[in-house]
């Protein structure tokens, strides 16, 4: 298909519409910093030192955008990807957990209904209806949070402060460091480029690449705000609940159990149900990630009806289930 007529058949009938065609490939990878392992960095953030460490969210996002459309660009530029020029351990456990809290499965049995169901999620889905599937995960998780924003009194001078000025109390290096980790994590920079290689925008025109990048910035500005926002939300949350009530948390199960006396059994639900939506779409992200770099080892790029992505599909959740299951 030559250029002209590939741009007569994909022009969009309005500016809005072409905009939204390339909204998608960051928020899959949006989902990965915001997944069960930055909960609890989050929560312990805002539960030790109220609102002082909002600033890293707003550090480590800066940087993540950088580096995700520093990826996403190698995808458009070039056509390849990371792998070919994860771990899902936390993401698992998440999803289990918040089974447990919900319905009373145990741990160990959600593990294993987490990575079968996320495996069946990556199997029988194209990226564009997962793109879709993970929209609508990340819709739920946000206006879960909104939800509990709105129910707890917020100091809103101190939160605009946290954001924009570094501070490091003492014994919160560690902190620091664990959501920093949680937010820029390398196997999403996989995953991005692969999924921007997927959609096959490299085209000839330089004209054509250099707009195509222009919207995969927008996307993934867009993208990594909602993430930002996200965590933010978990922060703030944790300092006006937790920290105002010197209540210390350790575990995402006691955070659960901690809200329901001090905010009532519907915030504690709220944040369940988010924990879980949370859990299964950086389930199904991490297993992408994992079969991306995977199948990058031979060469080829991700696709989950080939030998080699559905290798890297089982290898990644099932080992993390059996450490799980033995640890």
């Amino acid at each position: 298909m030559d250029l002209k007529h590939y741009q007569e058949k994909h022009k969009p009938s309005s500016r809005a519409e072409e905009i939204l065609r390339y909204i998608g490939p960051g928020l899959l990878i949006t989902v990965g910093f915001i997944d069960p392992g930055n909960w609890a960095s989050n929560l312990a953030a805002g539960a030790d030192y109220g609102y002082l460490l909002l600033w890293m969210v707003t550090l480590s996002t800066i940087m993540l955008i950088l580096l995700q459309h520093n990826a996403a660009h190698l995808g458009i530029a070039s056509g390849l990807c990371l792998s070919e020029a994860a771990t899902s351990l936390a993401e698992i456990l998440g999803g289990a957990i918040a089974l447990e809290l919900l319905f009373n499965i145990p741990l160990w049995l959600g593990s294993i209904m987490m990575a079968a169901l996320c495996s069946w999620l990556l199997r029988s889905n194209s990226y564009s209806k997962l793109e879709k599937i993970i929209i609508g995960f990340v819709s739920i998780i946000g206006l879960s949070f909104l939800a509990e924003i709105i129910m707890v009194p917020l100091d809103w001078g101190a939160a605009a402060k946290g954001w924009v000025t570094p501070s490091i109390p003492k014994g919160s290096l560690l902190v620091i460091m664990s959501v920093l980790g949680a937010v820029v994590m390398p196997h999403n920079l996989f995953l991005h480029s692969e999924v921007i290689q997927s959609r096959h925008w490299n085209l000839e025109d330089e004209a054509v690449i250099k707009r195509q990048l222009n919207f995969e910035f927008l996307d993934t500005l867009l993208s990594m705000s909602i993430g930002w926002a996200i965590n933010s939300a978990m922060i703030l949350v944790a300092a006006a609940v937790f920290f105002a009530n010197n209540v210390k948390v350790d575990d995402l199960a006691q955070a659960v159990d901690l809200l329901k006396p001090l905010l009532g059994n519907s915030a504690a639900v709220l944040f369940a149900i988010a924990l879980l939506f949370a859990g299964i779409s950086s389930t199904a992200t991490a297993g992408m990630a994992g079969a991306t770099a995977y199948a990058g080892i031979f060469g080829e790029g991700y696709d989950v009806q080939d030998p080699h992505s559905w290798h890297g599909v089982l290898l990644t959740y099932w080992l993390a289930v059996l450490i799980i299951l033995f640890i």
